[in-house]
This record gives structure tokens, sequence and C-alpha cells, in this order.
């Protein structure tokens, strides 16, 4: 994946246009409707796990289809906990991002020896067997009726906090999850491991190599990953209040890796511009659902033929062309 950088020459450019959209999605409260800022909240819900699956295929060169299953895990988790023991939305939200992430790690230990193709075959079996479960554990889940009633998030230390209800509330704890979320990838791709993982994704055998264990550090990203996707699932159910089987569903996956591979797989902003465009289109578009798909379907392709390399391509070039200086020709003075 050439051209795919987190630093040196290629890092202003990235930090310019991701200041000038976070700047963006703060002020849209400002001037959005109710039905807008719904819109992106439904984007936040997916970038939450399209970080994960960045993380796993875009810095590490796996393809994980098992993202929403950790989602739905991660959903359940939380609301569960919520229901039964009335805890703060920051615990059913720790909490949802280590179950995955705990499930993640047994589920590893055979997917990881898998290549390839094999590998995507085991991610797609394991959110089978999960949607499986989620439908007969009855008296934990209760089958396909789901769960309902999920408490709404409530911010404080334990017993008492502020509730959160409205859309804008809503819109702005999404933004402080996945602002979150955004920096750990960051901190995660700029440490030593991360560039380890790069390494693993350009060429294994040679990371190997220099006396490394893969292994080790592909367990690492795919753990992580599912802890990502389970925070994605914990705001998600706090915001809609209901989980079902349903969430298992493989077109979520698919938005998933639209949001990645369309916005741009392997960059920090490229899964951020994917949601904000492709989520939020496809939301929007509900209003003709005539068209919603059609029009969703030329997006997609034009897209893939237009910016082959994701949305933020042309972006990242045209703002490293603004930051850098224009060679001087002879002539110049």
């Amino acid at each position: 994946m050439p051209g795919i950088a987190i630093g040196g020459r290629y890092a202003a450019p990235q930090v310019a246009g991701g200041v000038l959209i976070a700047a963006c999605l703060v002020l849209f409260p400002l001037v959005a409707s109710s039905y807008q800022l719904s819109t992106l909240i439904v984007s936040m819900v997916f970038l939450l796990p399209a970080i994960g699956l960045n993380l796993i295929l875009g810095y590490t060169g796996m393809l994980s289809l098992a993202q929403m299953g950790f989602f739905g895990v991660g959903g359940y988790t939380s609301a569960l906990i919520a229901m039964h023991f009335g805890t703060p939305f920051w615990l059913n939200f720790v909490a949802a991002c280590l179950v995955p992430a705990l499930l993640a790690a047994p589920l590893a230990i055979p997917a990881l020896r898998l290549r390839h193709t094999s590998f995507v075959m085991c991610t797609i079996a394991f959110v089978f067997i999960i949607e499986s479960v989620s439908k007969n554990w009855v008296g934990l889940t209760r089958g396909d009726m789901g769960l309902s009633s999920v408490p709404r998030p409530r911010i404080g230390l334990w017993s008492d906090g502020f509730i959160v209800h409205t859309t804008v509330q809503y819109y702005y704890l999404g933004l402080l999850l996945c602002a979150l979320a955004v920096a750990a990838l960051v901190a995660i791709v700029r440490s030593p491991a991360g560039r380890y993982m790069i390494a693993i994704r350009e060429d294994e055998i040679l990371a190997a190599s220099v006396g490394g264990r893969t292994w080790h550090y592909r367990l690492a990203a795919f753990v992580l990953s599912a802890a990502f996707a389970g925070a994605g699932g914990s705001y998600y159910v706090h915001y809609v209040t209901v989980i079902s089987p349903t969430v298992f569903d493989p077109s979520y996956t698919n938005t998933v890796l639209v949001v990645v591979l369309g916005g741009g797989v392997g960059t920090i902003a490229g899964p951020i511009l994917g949601s904000v465009v492709f989520v939020a289109l496809s939301e929007a578009l509900r209003i003709a659902p005539e068209l919603r798909m059609v029009v969703y379907g030329l997006v997609l392709t034009t897209s893939v033929f237009a910016f082959p390399k994701g949305l933020i391509a042309p972006l990242t070039s045209a703002l490293r062309g603004a930051v850098q200086p224009k060679a001087r020709g002879p002539h110049d003075r």
C-alpha cells in the first residue's frame, strides 16, 4: 500500500485534514437539524468498528469479517450489565470493550494460523456462531425478541450522574468516543508495535527474519480490533435502547467494509471520511426509499473508479501540495 504514512512529510497534511474535519464536526450541531445529527450518530456507530477493521486490515494486512460479531457481543454485554446492575455508562463501555477482546483471544489461536481466504472464512464462521448463540440462549438474550428498554447512558461515577437523552447530547458523546478511538489508533500505529505491524503487512517473512514474533503482533491487532468493535456496540445499544440478533446482519459488515475501503484503508482520516460520506449518505437517502440503493450503488461504483485508494487520497494530495512549497525552477528568483 504505497503512499500510506503516519509521519514525516505526509504527517502535516493528514493532521491538517483531521483538524479541519474535527472542527466541522464540533460546530455541526449549530446549523444541523435533529435528523442530520441522527445520520452522523449512525456514522459514528459504524466508525468505531471500522477503526478496528482499519487497524487489522490497513496496518497488519488481514481481512477480518468478524467485526460485527464483536460489535454485537459488545452491545449485548453493555445492555445486560446496565439492565441488571444499573451501572454507569463508562463501566458498561469498558466491559463492552473487554469482553469482545477476551473472546477474540482464543478465537485468534486457530484463526491466525490460517491465511488469506481461509482466515476470512474463519471470521465469517465466528459471526454465524455468535448469532446462533444470541438466538438460542433465550434465558440471557431473550432470543429473537432481543433486549429492550436498555437504559440511557448515565455519565457519573456510580449511583448518580447526568443522563444522556437528547440527540445533541448523543452526538457529542459519540464524538468524544470516536475521538478517543482515533487517538488510540494513532498511538498504536505510531508505536514500535505499530511499525512492526506495518512491516508484517508489507512482508511477513521479512519481518520474521529480523527476530520478531509476528504471530504475537497479529494477535494483538486482532484483539484490539475486537475491542474497537465492542466500543461501537456499546454506543449503539445505549442509543437505540434495543438489541436483537439482527445486529449480526451481513449488511452491517458490508457497511463497515465500505467505510474502510471507500474512505482509505491504512490511513487515520480515511475511515472517518468514509463513515461521514457513505453511512450518512445511506441514511439521508431513506427519504427516497425507491431510489435509495440505486443512488448509493452508483456513488460506490463511481468512488471505486475515481478514487481507487479511497476518498482520502485526493484530499491528502491536495493538502500536501498546499503545505509543501513548490519546487523552484532555474529561472525563478
